[in-house]
């Protein structure tokens, strides 16, 4: 067997691409998405018409006015959603506006319209994994959620208080971001290329994971964000890593024996999960530098890309 084929056997391989071509080819059980695919995705010719239905729905269904661009922004997503569904037999990542995570209550609003659209589209609630940004806010919006039936994909961690906090909430899945923490410290701490094995993303999953399966916590890890396939080898038998699709396509190129590296059976731990709270959350997260700068930035990047994909929606509507 190649090296994806091989890795499909010990972790569930998700496909980080909004792409449906390459969906259909690598299939992948799950695919996440987020406005950085999403805006690619938006200018290929082929989701053209999905755009123009998405300005077409807005406007006979009265929403014209305020909001218009936000509507148009999330039936797109849903009809993107909605062929994702359609190939992979897992579940569809599809995220919140980023613009809202600093508040709880309209993340939970915009969660619930989004599973509302989606069942409209004839796509049930349990194929959709709602992504939120790991802020204290995302993580208690995720808590209401889950309680709901709703289930969440918690994204953009980087300090160990967000998958503890988000644990502690229920959250379904998670998704811990190497390649950003990778970019961190490969930019202020080191002039040398890091190894896989001595990968601060890549430790950080492991921790995360060990810490998981040693206290008995049923969410889901998936890696996220890699920037080399040695840093997926090194993370194989994680419970799920999202892949784009050059990564992919390498690993299917590669006839070689990939090693186990993670495995659920850890020792279970003797002492009490860590608990936290806002304040200690919050001082966990300022003291960590590369953690506050990359949760940041990757907030501000999808807003970005959010309003990217409104304007262009602009301009085709005008």
């Amino acid at each position: 067997m190649n090296k994806l084929d091989q890795l499909k056997a010990m972790t569930t391989v998700v496909a980080d691409t909004g792409d449906i071509g390459s969906i259909r080819r690598f299939q992948p059980v799950d695919a996440t998405t987020n406005p950085t695919l999403l805006l690619k995705a938006a200018q290929q010719p082929d989701c053209q018409p999905m755009l123009r239905e998405a300005i077409k729905w807005a406007s006979d269904n009265g929403r014209a006015g305020e909001g218009f661009l936000q509507k148009c922004t999330e039936k797109f997503t849903i009809s993107i959603g909605k062929d994702i569904s359609q190939i992979v037999p897992g579940r569809v990542s599809t995220e919140v506006d980023a613009r809202l995570s600093f508040d709880t209550q309209a993340m939970i609003d915009k969660a619930r319209q989004l599973i509302d659209l989606y069942a409209e589209a004839g796509v049930s609630s349990d194929r959709i994994l709602i992504k939120l940004a790991s802020t204290w806010e995302g993580i208690r919006a995720a808590e209401v959620l889950e309680k709901s039936g709703i289930q969440c994909n918690l994204t953009l961690l980087f300090c160990f208080a967000q998958p503890v906090a988000c644990a502690d909430a229920g959250v379904t899945l998670i998704s811990p971001f190497v390649g950003r923490i990778y970019d961190w410290y490969q930019k202020n701490l080191s002039d040398q290329p890091i190894a896989p094995q001595n990968d601060p993303g890549v430790k950080s999953v492991r921790e995360i994971y060990q810490y998981y399966k040693a206290h008995g916590y049923q969410t889901i890890v998936m890696g996220a964000s890699f920037r080399s396939v040695g840093q997926i080898e090194e993370l194989a038998g994680c419970d799920n890593l999202t892949v784009s699709p050059d990564l992919l396509e390498i690993l299917a190129a590669d006839e070689g024996v990939l090693e186990r590296k993670l495995f659920p059976d850890v020792t279970r731990a003797t002492d009490a999960p860590v608990k936290t709270d806002e304040k200690g959350f919050r001082w966990q997260l300022n003291e960590d530098p590369m953690a506050t700068e990359k949760l940041a930035e990757g907030i501000r990047s999808f807003a970005l890309n959010q309003l990217q994909l409104e304007e262009l929606i602009q301009q085709m509507a005008s």
